[in-house]
């Protein structure tokens, strides 16, 4: 699997860099989820727990997949800006220990 980072755009509203990636995973599966979250976070010089993937759709045909992706800078927007279902998807919180984030 190589993943390569197309483009990258900075949102300081929400705390966060936005990805769009290419993975080359020929002759192989489609990787998880949390295999090209980890490499993103290797790339971005971050926690694993910042990365949300939002998406991964795989090209038909060429072994290759294009997807979109979230760093974070702190776990407290993580928690603030993502809906639960994409925290548990992304493995950042626990299925049953989730509690949103306060009001403020």
């Amino acid at each position: 699997m190589k993943i390569e980072i197309t483009e990258k755009k900075e949102n300081p509203l929400q705390d966060r860099a936005e990805v769009y990636f290419t993975i080359d995973h020929v002759g192989e599966t489609t990787p998880g989820r949390n295999a090209v979250a980890e490499e993103i976070a290797k790339r971005e010089k971050s926690k694993r727990d910042l990365v949300v993937v939002d998406r991964i759709e795989s090209v038909y045909g060429i072994g290759k997949s294009k997807g979109y992706a979230k760093v974070y800078k702190d776990k407290k927007s993580v928690l603030a800006y993502e809906p639960e279902y994409k925290l548990k998807r992304n493995g950042i919180v626990d299925e049953n220990a989730y509690k949103p984030p306060a009001k403020e």
